[in-house]
């Protein structure tokens, strides 16, 4: 088998974060918070960032209610959780890109919410995510 080189393969990345599945199916906020202050968020995109480009995140897709215009971030714990209906594509986001995302769209989105389709959903104010991400 001399000369012939094995394909190294790198780990597949997980689309999950555990802590934050385990806290919404105790409907616990401080658990919550602890999950988004010390793991990534999984983010539905309307658009994929840029392959060669770290600083394109990409379009983050949000939904806005038809008949009162509230405009809701939908997150989730893990990318099994997200609906069929929503874009396909997904983004494993940092508790910092969380925290500049709410702080910059704060007064545009008016709710949160964290694995709408279940398993455990739960929804909070950009304010109080903004609170716990600082606490």
């Amino acid at each position: 088998m001399a000369g012939k080189k094995r394909a190294r393969r790198e780990p597949e990345l997980e689309f999950r974060n555990t802590a934050l599945s385990d806290a919404l199916q105790t409907q616990d906020m401080a658990a919550v918070a602890f999950a988004l202050r010390h793991g990534p968020t999984v983010v539905p995109l309307l658009r994929a960032g840029a392959r060669d480009d770290p600083r394109d995140a990409g379009e983050v897709w949000t939904y806005r209610d038809p008949e009162s215009g509230d405009l809701a971030l939908l997150l989730f714990s893990d990318a099994a959780h997200k609906p069929e209906s929503l874009p396909p594509t997904v983004a494993l986001q940092s508790p910092a890109w969380l925290r500049a995302f709410l702080g910059r769209h704060r007064e545009a989105v008016t709710t949160v919410f964290f694995d709408i389709a279940g398993p455990h959903p739960m929804q909070a104010s950009p304010d109080d995510l903004i609170a716990a991400l600082d606490a």
